[in-house]
């Protein structure tokens, strides 16, 4: 019976998290008994209906499958593009249906692969292993958007729980593999939540965690938090992907394409676009990012040029044209102390030779070593700043020295909002930039800084 009590309130909760979210101008019709009971389900099905089931099918069904139907006899709206799950009669081997054209279109991507290249071992080649899972699997899904939910009984654990799998013609990927139909089923609420993010127990749950995470990343916590804001995201928090992006870029990640998947406009993202958080931190790495990025790469800036609302452009168009002034340095949001002390670490660095000097190229003539003969008349000599490598040794080695000033400065530091949690336009500086090593990003974020509100 435990795991049977464990599936009552879970499918409870869904039924209701659904019903609250429902849309009824863009969504499909709740029926009206789901609406008089709040439930999504049927009724129970019976040990003796469940016993016909698996005489029928020829073997015994997984655990959690059985204790789901002994709870409810099918399911309704398995997330928001499986409209029907079977129930006990209706189970039934995905070749022996109207949805064996699955297995056709693997076994033609097989075949497909055997002609492109014929070595006789086909373990590997994509289709194959999926068109056998998909020849012996079992049909769960009765009806769906081009998805079908699956469990494969030649991939069964410890416990007795056949693998569960996703797919969907439109996804872009292959079968997606779960270790049972609970987690199965799990997964499909989780989507539900991602793509509707509907009021109630669950949004709330995940709204306190995230909060908690944002406060615990402020004192100088930095795995935990991003384990939290990760969870997050599975069910939809916009607010865990914009925290935990600014822990990612000063982690060492690829921060110009953090800041390119933050920030490409879509209406789901518009309203960070019109608060200080944007204005201060983001636009500075948005324009630095559109810079550097390769010109096939992901490049959001144009994107928001010519789609976000008009105030949007305007604070860019002006960003834009105070940057290409000569000798411009962005403002390092978090106070104007921070900012301050910033500048009196970054500007001594921007005007020193090594950082003037570009990369594989001499330096200017009165940066060059003068070499001296024995009756003190000048002769040639080669300017170590016209070698690459002696430039970007100079260079670390100057960074070395200014880390310690710029982390002291950190206590200075105060978000801009309750969305800041790290002082990620220091990116927007080249210099700075060049200093954030990935170790130096963990020892920044590792420091407690601002005052959690």
């Amino acid at each position: 019976m435990g795991a049977r009590t464990q599936w009552r309130p879970f499918l409870e909760l869904w039924s209701q998290e659904w019903i609250a979210g429902h849309d009824p101008v863009n969504d499909r019709p709740l029926a009206e008994e789901v609406v008089r009971d709040g439930w999504l389900g049927f009724g129970p099905a019976a040990e003796a209906e469940i016993a016909v089931a698996e005489a029928r099918l020829g073997c015994r069904l997984p655990p959690s499958l059985r204790e789901f139907l002994l709870v409810t006899d099918g399911w309704r709206d398995a997330g928001n593009f499986v409209y029907r799950v079977a129930g006990s009669a209706e189970l039934a081997w995905l070749r022996d249906t109207d949805d064996r054209s699955w297995i056709e279109v693997y076994e033609d991507l097989a075949e497909d692969g055997d002609d492109e290249d014929d070595d006789g071992d086909d373990g590997d080649d994509f289709g194959v292993q999926e068109a056998r899972m998909l020849g012996r699997a079992l049909r769960l899904s009765l009806e769906g958007d081009a998805a079908v939910m699956l469990l494969d009984p030649g991939d069964v654990d410890e416990d007795g729980e056949w693998a569960g799998y996703w797919l969907a013609s439109w996804s872009g990927e292959g079968p997606e593999r779960h270790d049972s139909f609970h987690d199965l089923m799990r997964r499909q609420w989780r989507s539900f939540h991602a793509l509707t993010r509907p009021p109630g127990t669950t949004r709330d749950h995940w709204d306190a965690q995230v909060e908690q995470a944002r406060r615990e990343a402020l004192s100088g916590g930095i795995d935990g938090p991003l384990a939290v804001l990760a969870e997050a995201h599975e069910f939809g928090s916009d607010r865990a992907d914009l925290l935990s992006a600014q822990l990612r870029v000063l982690l060492g990640g690829d921060w110009e394409r953090e800041i390119a998947s933050l920030l490409w406009y879509t209406p789901r993202t518009e309203h960070l676009l019109h608060g200080p958080l944007f204005a201060e931190e983001l636009l500075p790495l948005l324009v630095r990012q559109d810079q550097l990025v390769h010109r096939h790469g992901l490049r959001p800036l144009p994107r928001l040029k010519q789609y976000a609302p008009e105030a949007v452009r305007t604070l860019v168009a002006d960003y834009e044209a105070r940057a290409a002034a000569p000798g411009f340095r962005p403002a390092f949001g978090g106070g104007a102390a921070f900012d301050a002390a910033v500048r009196a670490v970054v500007e001594p660095l921007a005007a020193h030779p090594a950082f003037l000097a570009p990369d594989g190229h001499p330096s200017p003539a009165d940066h060059r070593v003068v070499v001296r003969h024995s009756d003190n008349r000048p002769a040639p000599a080669a300017d170590p700043l016209s070698d690459p490598r002696q430039v970007r040794a100079l260079r670390a080695a100057l960074c070395d020295d200014a880390w310690p000033a710029l982390l002291a400065a950190l206590p200075l530091w105060r978000p801009v909002s309750a969305d800041h949690i790290a002082p990620i336009s220091l990116l927007a500086d080249p210099v700075l930039a060049q200093m954030l090593t990935r170790e130096r990003g963990r020892e920044l974020l590792s420091t407690a800084r601002g005052e959690p509100s």
